[in-house]
């Protein structure tokens, strides 16, 4: 970006009826994330002087999503939706002051690039008074083409108004749009709703530039970038593209996917150089692997840490709060929750470890259960370095077991364990000799006795 500074004001108030849902359409994710804030973390990126959302429908739940994503942001609300034009004057006195530049942007477009910014500043540096952001496309549907004439853009024309001649262009409008504040609101407040839809366009404002004799210009850019979401097929659209990009970023960046089609990113997914992915992976929110961690497949992390040389998996669940040692190992069908795991701890089979800490070196035999929960409350379980906690053992919270500690198969432990020692807490085996064959016997005869009674 250039040294003039930068406002944003990002348009999030329409409803999104095409999507068929009660949740507002920017708050519908892509990579785990909601649309609002990809155009949120595009714009914070810049560090710009002010930030705007314009809310509208659903405004309570866009607004605390804004809150959540950009906590300096300032949100403004568009009660009724009478266009593009009008949205933006809404945040006519966030901005009262401010005499830099304002990029518009659009919370259900996810995907515009902060170089694609940078270029639109780079014409505004170069004698555009107002910058629009293009797209060329040889099928360019029912989007706003740009009218450009001797390397000037002269109007935007909407698809609804536009002639057969004007219809023929490639060269369509994103939407997105760059002046200087004080020319902007001075622009808007003329803006008229004279067309088919009787909305005031937002795109009405190169004309009224033009007329005043100022300088327009467009900046094309990847068709991709421009990427709006107005459907749910849009939005599985939309997130093949995200998964695709992410995907080869984390090629480029040494970790190697051994499927890379069947491994699913959040958008804050952090993943170090050697890591090895197995197909059919999932990553929710919150993720940082370190470097020369292997996931398995089939496995599912979110809000998880892992350190370097751990194994993950296969079909292995890391819910939020995970916190993995260097070379620990958590296996089939295990599930882990705010847990932290020293180095070299060993979880290899169908156990469930949550609200936990487990020191250096200990084993968790399969099936074992960290019963943390009460119906009402959640309680720590504490389990020293190099403990052995016997398969099919209930844990029962709050208790700790000492460094050392062993625990029997199939124990059920209520109350802490000393260091070194061993506890036993389960019915006492006895063999009842020739019982079983009995039994088996009674129970053959009685069956043929109840077939015997239906065939009569």
């Amino acid at each position: 970006m250039s040294d003039t500074p930068t406002a944003f004001v990002i348009l999030a108030a329409g409803k999104g009826s095409r999507m068929v849902s009660d949740l507002p359409k920017v708050l519908h994710p892509v990579g785990a994330m909601p649309l609002l804030a990809h155009a949120l973390r595009t714009a914070r990126s810049l560090d710009p002087s002010r930030l705007v959302v314009v809310a509208g429908h659903g405004a309570a739940a866009v607004e605390a999503a804004a809150a959540k994503w950009a906590p300096d942001a300032i949100c403004v609300r568009q009660d009724e939706q009478l266009g593009t034009a009008h949205a933006v004057d809404q945040a006519r006195d966030a901005m009262a002051g401010f005499g830099g530049d304002v990029a518009v942007l659009y919370g259900d477009t996810p995907f515009i690039r902060p170089e694609t910014l940078g270029q639109m500043a780079a014409a505004r540096q170069t004698g555009a008074d107002v910058v629009v952001l293009g797209f060329e496309t040889p099928d360019p549907g029912r989007y706003g083409r740009l009218i450009v004439e001797n390397g000037r853009l002269e109007r935007i024309v909407e698809f609804k108004d536009a002639t057969e001649t004007e219809r023929a262009v490639t060269l369509c409008n994103s939407g997105v749009v760059m002046a200087p504040a004080p020319l902007l609101f001075d622009l808007i407040a003329e803006v008229g709703n004279d067309n088919a839809a009787g909305e005031y366009y937002l795109t009405d404002i190169v004309g009224l530039a033009n007329h005043r004799g100022l300088t327009c210009q467009a900046v094309a850019c990847d068709p991709v970038e421009t990427l709006g979401i107005n459907t749910r097929a849009e939005l599985a659209a939309a997130e093949a593209v995200f998964q695709a990009r992410r995907r080869t970023d984390m090629l480029d960046a040494g970790v190697t996917l051994v499927a890379p089609d069947t491994v699913f990113f959040a958008a804050d997914t952090e993943i170090g150089r050697d890591t090895v992915i197995e197909p059919n992976v999932v990553f929710g929110p919150g993720v940082r692997l370190a470097p020369g961690v292997t996931v398995r497949a089939f496995s599912h992390l979110e809000g998880a840490q892992v350190a370097s040389g751990a194994v993950i998996g296969p079909y292995a669940r890391l819910r939020p709060g995970a916190d993995l040692a260097a070379d620990t190992r958590v296996g089939n069908f295990v599930e882990v929750k705010n847990a932290r795991l020293d180095q070299g701890v060993k979880v290899n089979h169908l156990s469930y470890v949550g609200d936990a800490s487990i020191g250096q070196g200990s084993n968790i035999g399969a099936g074992t259960i960290t019963c943390n929960y009460d119906g009402y409350l959640k309680h720590h379980t504490t389990i020293g370095a190099d403990a052995f906690i016997g398969s099919n053992t209930m844990l029962v919270a709050p208790v700790t077991i000492g460094d050392g500690a062993t625990t029997g198969s199939g124990s059920v432990i209520t109350r802490d364990v000393p260091d070194g020692a061993l506890a036993v807490a389960r019915g006492r085996q006895e063999n009842k000799p020739g019982l079983a064959t009995r039994l088996r016997e009674r129970l053959r005869l009685k069956k043929a006795d109840l077939a015997a009674r239906k065939a009569e």
